[in-house]
């Protein structure tokens, strides 16, 4: 019959290999770029803006109460209200402020900054006690109390501007010898406890960051804060607790972020080049052999389930943690070079059957 003529297939002297290569090295490429981004991708959280409140180690709303010899390294004030007390034995490694214009802009400044915090959009839910989590950079909500009866730890894998923003619509409870941990790069600086009632921070705990309270702050016997303890309404009360000041140069911070920039950028490019060549070896491989381009897809496969294994980052308890970045873009790459490197393969399976049915059609 005619359809079985080799005569009638001039279209099999068309060079279909160099195409299905081509088509597979594409989608071995899109593959690799999407892996290469997987897991670094996440959506940066913008730091919450003290201005003037940011000199402050302490600052009240009716009244500052120590007890013992507290040491704060930086400023110390209050208003509307006029009481400071107990300082001495407290002592202060910046200025005092009492119910002065200083001290009324730093309350008009902390207001700001609280509803700033408040109104983040969130990235994760939050309840009950934080103990044994390990948070990466983001904004996290509570709907009502949120407490810390042993060790949360605070991840910024390696970025020193990574923001962390804690929303409670009612009290914060630390509990005593609890410990707010921060590891890989977590500047105490850029983490921000915006509490909806008061905050208390346990006997001989260890607190990191900003506490900004609608109403009162009690740090309890023997805490040290690395941070602020900010009251907007009511009053802060002290006893025997050390106060230190995060390292919030804005030139150094820069410097940091631009140099931690520059060594992703280069990550990327490296990833980039390798990834290049390696779909330049796939689809020499491919237009050699269909079984060589099989192994390369299933070798795609796992990568790609890897990756998302990788990308769910998990918290201490099992738990993934939000703000792993959006995964929309990334998925479409994986579809995308999975669906050319599939069609490429068809394309090789398809002239293969054809040379050796038609092999005159093919010979030159």
């Amino acid at each position: 019959m005619i359809g079985n003529s080799p005569t009638s297939l001039p279209q099999a002297r068309v060079p279909v290999v160099p195409y299905a290569a081509l088509v597979s090295g594409v989608g071995c490429l899109l593959v690799a770029l999407a892996l290469s981004f997987a897991v670094p991708a996440r959506a940066a959280t913008a730091t919450v803006n003290l201005a003037t409140a940011a000199s402050y180690s302490v600052l009240g709303g009716q009244s500052v109460t120590n007890t013992g010899p507290s040491t704060l390294a930086a400023d110390l004030g209050v208003s509307p209200g006029t009481a400071i007390t107990g300082f001495p034995p407290g002592t202060v490694g910046g200025a005092v402020h009492a119910a002065d214009a200083p001290a009324s802009q730093a309350q008009s400044d902390l207001t700001i900054a609280y509803n700033s915090a408040a109104g983040r959009a969130a990235s994760a839910s939050v309840a009950g006690d934080l103990v044994g989590r390990r948070l990466l950079p983001g904004v996290y909500h509570s709907t009502s109390t949120l407490a810390l009866t042993g060790t949360v730890t605070l991840d910024a894998q390696g970025d020193p501007s990574a923001v962390f923003i804690f929303q409670v619509a009612s009290a914060l409870t630390t509990f005593s010898a609890s410990h707010v941990s921060t590891v890989n790069g977590t500047d105490p600086c850029h983490v921000f406890w915006q509490i909806g009632s008061s905050a208390t921070l346990g006997t001989s705990s260890t607190f990191a960051g900003t506490v900004m309270a609608l109403t009162s702050i009690s740090v309890q016997t023997g805490a040290v804060v690395h941070g602020r303890a900010l009251a907007r309404n009511g009053s802060v009360t002290l006893d025997d607790d050390v106060f230190t000041s995060p390292a919030c140069n804005p030139e150094a911070a820069s410097a940091s972020a631009s140099a931690y920039s520059s060594s992703v950028a280069a990550r990327s490019s490296s990833v980039a080049a390798k990834s290049s060549s390696a779909a330049a070896r796939s689809s020499s491989l491919a237009a050699k052999s269909s079984a060589a381009a099989a192994r390369s897809s299933a070798a795609a496969s796992r990568s790609s389930a890897a990756a998302r294994s990788s990308a769910s980052s998990l918290t201490g308890t099992g738990t993934p943690v939000a703000n792993t970045g959006p995964r929309g873009p990334i998925a479409m790459l994986l579809a995308i070079g999975a669906g050319l490197l599939g069609l490429g393969l068809v394309l090789l399976g398809i002239t293969r059957r054809s040379v050796r049915r038609y092999p005159s059609a093919h010979r030159r």
